[in-house]
C-alpha cells in the first residue's frame, strides 16, 4: 500500500483525489490545502472543493496560509509518514524540506506539455496564443518552478471553440488517469523520470483582470481566443452604452460589414438574427453569450432584443 499525502485546492484537483481514494494500491493519509476564503457575490467563506471529500473519508487535513513559513506543515508530514506526496493545483510554492520529505518525493500534475507554459495559468495562455494542442504532465517537483523531471505526458487537441474551463475539466481527468497509471511503477523503481528539455521553455503567469478587457481594435481571431481563454475566470469584458458587459462566448465568421461606416466595436446584424461586432482587421465576430452587469448570462440575441440594440452602435 502506497501512503500518499495529497496537496490540492480547486476543483481541478478533485478527480485525482477521488482516484487515489478509490485505488486499492494507495492510501491517502493526509490532505494539505489552502485556507477557506470568501467567494461569490455574498463573499461567504467557502472551503476548497477537496476539503469536503477528505472530511467524508476521515482524512486528516491541514490548511496552511503560507507553507513556506509554516512549521505545522513539516510536523504534518512527520505524523503521516507518506511514501509519496501528490500535488495538483495546490497554489503555493513548496520549500525543499516539504517536497523532499516523502520517501519518493512529491509528484505534480501540471496542465501543459512541459517545458511549455510553466506557471500558474497554463491553459489560458495556451488559448491566448491560439495553440492547437495542449496536454498534461506528471513530474517530480524540484525547487525551480515546474522544472522537475518528467514521468509521463498526454497530449489533447484544442478545439477552436473550447474554453479554459472545458479544457481544464478534460485535463483534470486525464491527469488523474496518468498518475494512477504511472504511480506504482514509479514507486517500485520501474519508471525513471527524464529531464525536461532546455528548449521550448515558456511561462504562463497568473492572469490579471486588466488583461481580460476586450480591445476591439485587435484582429477577430485574437479577440475570440481572449474570450475563450478567460472563460470562466475572470471573464472577458467590454462596455456598452456606458455599462460593463461580460463576453462569455464568441464565434469566428466569414462575414464582412455591408458598409464601411463605423469603427472597431460597431455592431452589425448577421444572417438568422445573429449579432456581429466589427474588429480591427475589418472582420466581424459573432457574439454568442454575454452578461450585462448584475444580470445572468444570456444569448446575445436575447441581450440585443432586451436593450433594443441598433445597428451601428458600438462596444468599448
Amino acid at each position: 500500500m502506497i501512503r500518499v499525502v495529497f496537496l490540492g485546492t480547486p476543483r481541478f484537483a478533485v478527480p485525482t483525489l477521488v482516484s487515489l481514494l478509490a485505488d486499492k494500491t494507495t492510501e491517502v493519509v493526509g490532505l494539505l490545502t489552502q485556507p477557506d476564503r470568501p467567494a461569490g457575490r455574498g463573499q461567504r467563506s467557502q472551503s476548497p472543493p477537496v476539503k469536503a471529500i477528505a472530511s467524508d473519508h476521515g482524512i486528516p487535513t491541514l490548511q496552511s496560509q503560507r507553507v513556506k513559513d509554516d512549521p505545522k506543515v513539516v510536523e504534518f508530514f512527520r505524523s503521516t509518514l507518506p511514501d509519496v506526496a501528490v500535488a495538483v493545483a495546490f497554489g503555493q510554492l513548496l520549500p525543499r524540506r516539504v517536497f523532499d520529505f516523502p520517501t519518493h518525493g512529491t509528484l505534480n500534475i501540471h496542465a501543459s506539455l512541459l517545458p511549455k507554459y510553466r506557471g500558474a495559468a497554463p491553459v489560458p495562455h495556451a488559448l491566448l496564443n491560439g495553440e492547437g494542442a495542449t496536454g498534461v504532465t506528471l513530474m517530480r517537483i524540484q525547487e525551480k518552478l515546474d522544472s522537475g523531471p518528467i514521468l509521463g505526458q498526454e497530449e489533447i487537441p484544442i478545439g477552436r471553440e473550447a474554453t479554459t474551463g472545458e479544457i481544464e475539466g478534460l485535463l483534470a481527468l486525464r491527469g488523474a488517469a496518468l498518475l494512477m497509471r504511472l504511480l506504482l511503477p514509479y514507486v517500485d523503481g520501474q519508471l525513471r523520470p527524464r529531464r525536461q528539455s532546455k528548449n521550448g521553455v515558456s511561462y504562463a503567469p497568473m492572469i490579471q483582470k486588466a488583461e481580460a478587457c476586450v480591445d476591439w481594435n485587435r484582429p477577430a481571431r485574437r479577440i475570440h481566443d481572449l474570450v475563450r481563454a478567460f472563460n470562466p475566470r475572470p471573464g472577458a469584458h467590454s462596455a456598452f452604452r456606458g455599462h460593463p458587459v461580460k463576453v462569455w462566448r464568441t464565434r469566428l465568421t466569414s462575414s464582412t460589414p455591408t458598409h464601411r461606416e463605423g469603427g472597431p466595436g460597431s455592431v452589425f446584424a448577421l444572417p438568422r438574427k445573429r449579432i456581429g461586432v466589427l474588429c480591427g482587421d475589418r472582420r466581424v465576430i459573432e457574439l454568442v453569450q454575454v452578461q450585462p452587469a448584475n444580470r445572468r448570462r444570456m444569448d446575445a440575441v436575447e441581450f440585443a432584443n432586451g436593450i433594443r440594440l441598433r445597428e451601428g452602435e458600438a462596444f468599448g
